[in-house]
């Protein structure tokens, strides 16, 4: 790269044009500003190229594309074409259905992709900045290393594919970043884990969450989940000491054709066929989805194991899709080898931006990384609030827009106690503050929250609000200092991503004949004092809040801790279903009306339901988001 002289060296990331599109913005190696393209265009996972998010990002700054040193893209488009080659001629005749849907979209714009970004950048405005393209999992690489508050650690990154790897273990030390092992394409964990999330009726790339949380709901110890694993583990993948793993091609069908599974290989080996979508979840899903999150976890721990051994760092940072599974992370961090995990929380192809941008920074610009040891939270990321706010000016004008009648307080705590009260009363309350957030997680700058102690709270929240499946669970926002009052967790969870049992003292004896119960007699027992956020397993995903990187958040916790005698909220993402997490407080306003909530807060200002304006648009809006 030319190091050309500036006043403010500004690089700009680009994720596009798979899934999750995002953009970035570094200006002297500081992240300025980070959004997904989602958030923008309403449209959830939105694959093209971040018009909205990049524009966004260099209004932060007040900078314009003339002042960008360098546009980095999250991958290398040739390398991946050579795999997609490769993997077709080793195939066939296997695959021409999906080679004839897929080559002509690369002949005519993916090879041309240095073309193709300088377009899109000439419509940000002018400029010239040398475009980069590290590698994919270099850029996941990147992303989960460079922020992380390590001098030194072992680097593992786990997804689906990049352009050939799947997996890989490398070590960083200061501004260097090594990959030691890779694990190549066909052969995926990630991809291993889709397979099953489609099989059991949930959408690829953005179901598997849902089945991670549909795991605990498994008869662990049971016949049944025993013999899946022994059907997956000798049929289908050969999972290695080191945690490397072969996939018998004979059962998947996403190397060449356009599904996951091959349909009859898999049914007649598991003896189950696979499940419609939106259909009833029966308990012989439920065991399927315990044993492939149980091989995960397994792969995962073989994987740490490995990357200890070839490094031997007492820390250990993580990246990729499957970095996001959060019960495989807390189990990996209480059983060791590593002291200390940190992971990236925009972990998935949005993160493929950042990791582009800092490794054009710190490798392809030679440039020191700088201590995080002084920055809230001890990381790069700024408690991940990256994205836009909004002025009280901006929501003083969509009140009016909306003709909506709104208290605004001018003693921010005397909010929060109001809120607090709320909350206990039952009421389901938007909050929105401050920065959005970057990342698949609602970090308390769009969420919505609740009193964790109701014990229809996760049934009104799933059905009335998000109106998406009864069975999934809700995560515990905890107030730092008091989280060890709560949950079985010896540090701070900032970002959503360790999975921990909710306490002894917090829990409540399961009545007799519990794992024989229909599903959601299991879900509706009150297992704990705080009913709404423990899972079928007395598990939770826990956010810890620190009063230094979310003030706001912090605070309101604490008056609902002071007035109710609760240091814990219920915390989701501020969406329906199939919806991008809100943006706008317009975005806000209008999800809070669509739905059951009660109240909504915006900045300084209070909402409740009881007095707004009946809501009225043209058409049925669940028909605008399409179910993930």
């Amino acid at each position: 790269m030319t190091d050309t002289p500036r006043t403010r060296r500004a690089i700009l990331g680009i994720s596009a044009f798979y899934h999750d599109s995002a953009a970035v913005l570094l200006v002297d190696g500081k992240i300025v500003a980070a959004a997904q393209e989602e958030r923008f265009t309403r449209k959830k996972h939105d694959p093209d190229f971040p018009h909205f998010a990049a524009r966004y990002c260099l209004a932060e700054a007040g900078l314009t594309p003339a002042d960008l040193e360098a546009v980095a893209f999250y991958d290398k488009p040739y390398l991946k074409f050579e795999r997609l080659l490769e993997t077709y001629h080793a195939f066939a005749p296997r695959g021409l259905a999906s080679f004839l849907t897929a080559m002509p979209v690369w002949i005519r714009e993916k090879l041309f992709m240095r073309k193709m970004l300088k377009d899109e950048l000439e419509r940000l405005g002018p400029g010239s900045p040398e475009l980069l393209f590290p590698e994919h999992h270099l850029s996941h690489a990147a992303s989960a290393f460079f922020p992380s508050p390590f001098e030194d650690a072992a680097v593992l990154t786990i997804d689906g594919v990049g352009e050939w790897a799947t997996t890989t273990i490398g070590k960083g030390a200061g501004s260097e970043l090594s990959v030691l092992r890779e694990l190549h394409f066909p052969h995926s964990l990630g991809l291993l884990y889709s397979a099953l999330t489609a099989w059991c009726g949930f959408k690829v790339n953005s179901g598997e969450y849902k089945l991670m949380g549909l795991a605990p709901y498994g008869i662990e110890g049971s016949e049944r989940v025993a013999r899946y694993r022994q059907v997956i583990l000798d049929k289908m993948v050969d999972l290695r000491p080191d945690g490397s793993l072969l996939l018998n091609m004979d059962y998947f069908d996403y190397a060449t054709g356009l599904t996951m599974c091959r349909a009859k290989a898999f049914e007649s080996a598991l003896g189950l066929p696979q499940r419609a979508g939106e259909s009833d979840i029966t308990q012989e899903y439920m065991d399927l989805a315990l044993a492939i999150q149980q091989i995960t976890e397994e792969a995962v721990f073989r994987m740490a194991d490995t990357a200890h051994a070839l490094t031997g760092c007492k820390n250990l940072v993580m990246a990729g899709g499957v970095a996001l599974n959060c019960v495989a992370n807390g189990k990996l961090l209480k059983r060791g080898p590593f002291e200390n995990i940190w992971i990236q929380p925009a972990a998935g192809d949005a993160g493929g931006a950042l990791g582009a941008a800092l490794a054009a920074w710190h490798i392809g610009l030679s440039q020191p990384r700088t201590a995080h040891a002084g920055e809230p939270g001890g990381d790069m990321m700024q408690g991940a609030y990256l994205g836009p706010s909004f002025s009280s000016g901006d929501i003083e004008r969509t009140c009016r827009r909306f003709g909506a009648p709104a208290h605004k307080y001018e003693d921010f705590n005397a909010l929060c106690e109001r809120v607090a009260g709320l909350l206990a009363e039952g009421a389901a309350v938007g909050w929105f503050q401050g920065r959005m957030e970057y990342g698949p997680r609602a970090l308390g700058g769009r969420s919505i929250l609740g009193d964790p102690r109701h014990a229809d709270m996760q049934k009104k929240l799933n059905l009335k609000i998000k109106y998406r499946e009864g069975f999934r669970p809700f995560a515990p926002s905890v107030l730092e200092e008091r989280m060890s009052e709560c949950f079985d967790l010896d540090r701070p969870s900032p970002y959503m991503l360790l999975v921990a049992p909710v306490d002894e003292s917090q829990r409540k004896p399961l009545p007799e004949g519990y794992w024989t119960r229909p599903m959601y007699d299991r879900l509706y027992v009150e297992r704990s004092n705080l009913p709404a956020i423990t899972h079928v397993d007395f598990s939770a995903r826990i956010q810890s809040v620190s009063k230094a990187t979310n003030p706001r958040y912090w605070q309101l916790i604490d008056a609902f801790r002071r007035g109710h005698g609760c240091p814990v909220v219920v915390n989701t993402s501020f969406n329906v279903r199939g919806e991008p997490i809100v943006c706008t407080p317009a975005d806000a306003y209008a999800c809070f009306m669509r739905t059951e909530m009660d109240a909504l807060v915006l900045g300084d200002w209070l909402l409740v339901k009881e007095g707004q304006p009946e809501w009225r648009e043209e058409g049925d809006w669940r028909t605008a988001f399409e179910l993930d």
